[in-house]
């Protein structure tokens, strides 16, 4: 029997590749050409917060790296469950990420019932940075040390109040650790985000605040706040930190208390499109636009591969694990 000619065999592999390609069986995969539409940052707590200002400071570069809009879309309350939540629930296909917190590696041990399998339903994105947390009070406060707020907490326990974003989150745990190391009893008044916390501190309605850097830089410098001292090991190099001591070495001998913020999509969402997301993210913090807006306010930039964020992610939670437990906290 005769070979089958060359040419025959290219036309009928290209008729075969015709034919799949009408049923759709021989197209591309789905996210080939992604991002197609809009992408959407789910901030777990109200606007105005360190959070919500770090989404959308890196929203705009990704958004041009991307070749589509990035909208930042506020869902506060629980905890951050519900915006949490919403973005385990969505399709794993890149168009909705989560800015998250400390809060979604404390939620699963503070938490009594999450409506999500924590360890299966996200897949790590970047970790976009680390920064300390301020302890601020009102510019007409009687405070202006760390002791002296541990003085007046001592004197009257249950009588001073700190504001938080929410149970959970980094400034709640933030003052929870500070009680328990300083021996003091100060109230705990969570809200639902930074933003309504730091107008209740700034009209008098409570008393201090373990704030994120991000979300009280600028009313630091406007005197529209004090700064006491720094959460950090060691003191923060940002400008308007930088004179600020750490709550250690203020009479607090081993107290730190970082906090970060990193992106997740949910689980599932093809490893291409996890690429491209880090890849967009890496080039949005290492803009001008983003450093100028955010180192200032002590943001440490980090970066670097889904497996990195991943790595650290699980490291905080083993530590803030053993925290939690040792003091008794609780999402109430």
């Amino acid at each position: 029997m005769n070979p089958t000619p060359r040419h025959t065999v290219q036309r009928r592999q290209l008729l075969l590749a015709l034919c799949l390609s009408s049923t759709g069986l021989a197209s591309s995969p789905t996210w080939a050409a992604y991002p197609e539409r809009p992408i959407r940052i789910v901030v777990p707590f109200a606007p105005g917060g360190g959070t919500d200002l770090v989404a959308r400071s890196m929203s705009v570069a990704m958004g041009q790296e991307l070749g589509q809009s990035v909208i930042i879309e506020n869902k506060p309350g629980g905890a951050t469950l519900i915006g949490t939540d919403a973005v385990a629930k969505s399709a794993p296909d890149g168009y909705t990420l989560v800015m998250a917190t400390l809060a979604h590696v404390v939620n699963p041990t503070i938490q009594p019932k999450l409506p999500y399998a924590h360890d299966k339903a996200f897949a790590p994105v970047m970790l976009v940075g680390v920064s300390p947390n301020v302890l601020v009070v009102n510019p007409k406060s009687p405070y202006k040390t760390v002791q002296d707020i541990i003085n007046a907490a001592k004197a009257s326990p249950g009588k001073l109040s700190f504001a938080s974003q929410g149970a959970g989150t980094s400034a709640h745990l933030a003052g929870e650790l500070f009680k328990n190391l300083s021996g003091t009893f100060i109230l705990h008044i969570p809200y639902r985000g930074a933003g309504p916390a730091l107008t209740d501190l700034m009209g008098g309605q409570v008393d201090m605040m373990f704030a994120t850097a991000s979300a009280v830089g600028n009313l630091i410098e406007s005197g529209k706040l004090r700064a006491i001292a720094v959460t950090t090991e060691a003191r923060s190099k940002a400008r308007n930190l930088a004179n600020l001591p750490t709550i250690a070495e203020s009479g607090v001998p081993g107290y730190v208390a970082d906090s970060w913020y990193g992106l997740f999509a949910p689980a599932a969402t093809p490893k291409d499109i996890v690429t491209r997301l880090n890849a967009a993210a890496n080039k949005a913090v290492q803009t001008e636009a983003f450093k100028k807006q955010l180192e200032n306010e002590g943001l440490v930039i980090k970066g670097g591969t889904p497996q990195d964020f991943d790595a650290y992610a699980k490291r905080e939670e083993g530590r803030w694990r053993k925290v939690v437990k040792d003091n008794n906290i609780t999402a109430d």
